[in-house]
């Protein structure tokens, strides 16, 4: 029951590191003073903000050092290559010191990278404490790190609203005292047993208790993130939001009831763990097995038919092939071509690379979720070129806190699988919706306030689903053993996209500058207007549309590996049920 304890506190652990290690999220609150203090143009701070993004292009170095180096080590290497990169930004913005424009790219590139480790080290320690539910640990924990901004944000109110350098010296600071406040519970990591049905049950109950208070937070830090009253004020909801982030530490307690909330609380949900192929390796061999065995028996029983004439793909379920019309026979060879037989097959780098179903996911995220990531970069740029520069705290935390609901909901299949079953690539190509929609939005009505804020909040929440699904669905299509390397792969899109989106709406800026004002006492310029991000708005729209279609051939090419996982898993759970009752 200790090592069950523990468990816990290692998991609000990863949740403190997630939720302060996001600070990539609030670039924005600072960006125009660097601009301004770097006079330099709108093109060469985008590039900063590609830099910062840069470092997961560099992700693979932190899984290198976990092979030589303990989990500690990694944690506080990470946690010094962001307090060098951020405090040495700090330092340059506030005139300390002074550093030519490539030496801060390089501090970027550095600061980057640290949140990428960070990342690294709070995937390791879901993945082997909560093998049995892996997918709704990492779904939660991956949550707060949306909410980084909102913190950040009511931090710099609480100690000092009319500077934003401060927001560099929080992200070099926090972060590092915050591993040292998670080292205790990581260096006393409990080994892990297999556990029961009943058990897996019981903490599936226990990650909805704790997704339910990550949604009080998240409605905390909407309602008073962006509070502008004074400091004492700020000091006080700042001190509320510290005691929604210690509170989980209430779970190791809650472990030693968890027999009174399965009688009262579990008939009542029916919960099953999360029921995808990241959650269960028993579930993917008998899986395999199931598959395996009833393609055994087509083959032998089936006629000899040439290669031409076999369906594409074989699952568990018979699928008759059936003689249609040339263009819809053309049609169905188009979305069938090398489709994946089941799920949770591995796939080593060359051969994901050479999937057809990998780049549709690949295009996907990079036309839905990094097109949100580079929309947070340039929230600054965007609120001032439209005159509300006293409302970027306000659109940042709009951006964070619905960034933070859509990681949240991410783990919405796993909750409802045994009610609603839809395939996760389904659920992906739904949250991809509302970008598009929020661009078009804001290039039709970019000058009222309303739609700024209803747009900024539908691209955080879109994106943030996007970003907390994105492991869980390259575990399933590609391999849970694979998906360090695989998931490595995928997110290169972001620096590139960060580069190719942003030097987009840097020209475009840049190109309208003639409307702008010249700051004074520095070389740069402000664009002021609605032209400023009118076309950049209608681009990234677009480039939203073609991510959409993207995900939605994904789903429609994997819908029948889904469903065919879901069949077989409905007919082996009576089974396992009755092995554990038998043995009990």
């Amino acid at each position: 029951m200790a090592g069950q304890s523990r468990k816990w506190m290692i998991l609000v652990a990863v949740i403190w590191i997630q939720a302060f290690t996001g600070t990539n999220f609030d670039f924005s609150a600072y960006s125009s003073e660097m601009k301004k203090v770097l006079g330099i143009s709108q093109v060469q701070l985008n590039y900063l903000a590609v830099a910062s993004d840069m470092g997961k292009v560099f992700g693979w170095s932190s899984g290198l050092a976990l092979m030589y180096f303990p989990l500690w080590t990694v944690l506080f290497v990470a946690a010094f290559m962001g307090l060098f990169g951020y405090g040495i930004q700090w330092l340059v913005i506030c005139n300390v010191i002074s550093l030519p424009y490539i030496l801060v790219f390089f501090l970027c590139l550095s600061a980057g990278c640290s949140i990428c480790w960070f990342n690294t080290v709070c995937f390791v320690l879901c993945i082997k404490n909560f093998p049995a539910n892996r997918a709704l640990a990492l779904s939660l924990t991956v949550s707060y790190n949306g909410v980084s901004a909102a913190l950040y944000a009511l931090a710099g109110d609480a100690i000092s609203a009319s500077t934003s350098s401060l927001y560099l010296l929080l992200n070099s600071l926090v972060p590092l005292i915050v591993s040292i406040a998670a080292l205790v519970p990581i260096l006393r990591q409990p080994s892990v047993d297999p556990l029961s049905p009943e058990a897996v049950r019981s903490d599936s109950i226990m990650f909805l208790l704790l997704n339910v208070l990550a949604v009080l937070t998240g409605v905390y830090l909407l309602l008073f993130g962006s509070n502008t009253s004074d400091t004492s004020t700020s000091r006080l909801l700042l001190g509320g939001a510290v005691f929604l982030l210690v509170f989980p530490l209430c779970v190791p307690g809650v472990v030693y009831a968890r027999r009174w909330f399965h009688h009262t609380v579990h008939s009542s949900f029916q919960l099953r763990g999360s029921g995808f192929i990241l959650v269960d390796d028993d579930d993917l061999e008998l899986h395999k097995r199931l598959v395996s065995r009833e393609t055994s028996y087509n083959n032998l029983n089936g006629s000899l038919l040439s290669d031409d004439e076999v369906c594409e793909y074989r699952s568990s379920s018979q699928k008759l092939c059936k003689k249609e019309e040339d263009s819809a026979r053309c049609c169905e060879k188009m979305i069938e071509k090398d489709q994946l037989v089941m799920l949770g097959e591995e796939h080593p780098a060359h051969v994901l690379v050479g999937r057809l179903d990998f780049w549709l996911y690949y295009i996907a995220y990079f036309c839905g979720g990094t097109i949100g990531l580079v929309y947070s970069n340039n929230l600054g740029q965007i609120a001032q070129s439209l005159g509300h520069s006293s409302n970027t705290t306000l659109l940042l935390t709009l951006y964070s806190s619905f960034s933070f609901f859509g990681r949240l909901l991410s783990a919405a299949p796993d909750y409802v699988r045994a009610k609603f079953y839809f395939a996760r690539t389904g659920w992906l190509t739904i949250a991809l919706l509302p970008t598009p929609v929020a661009f078009f939005l804001l290039a039709a009505l970019s000058n009222s306030t309303a739609a700024l804020r209803v747009g900024t909040a539908l691209i955080g929440l879109s994106s943030g689903f996007i970003f907390a699904a994105a492991v869980s669905v390259t575990s399933e299509l590609f391999g849970p053993n694979s998906v360090g390397v695989n998931h490595n792969i995928l997110i290169t899109n972001i620096p590139i996209g960060s580069l190719i989106y942003g030097v987009l709406a840097a020209v475009i800026y840049d190109g309208n500058v003639g409307r702008g004002l010249k700051l004074m006492f520095s070389d740069s310029v402000v664009c002021m207007g609605r032209d400023c991000y009118f076309l950049t708005f209608v681009w990234w729209g677009c480039l939203s549309v073609v991510g959409l279609v993207c995900s939605l051939l994904l789903f429609i090419r994997t819908k029948h590996a889904y469903d065919a996982f879901e069949r077989n898993r409905a007919l082996v759970e009576p089974q396992r049920n009755w092995s554990s009752n038998s043995i009990a």
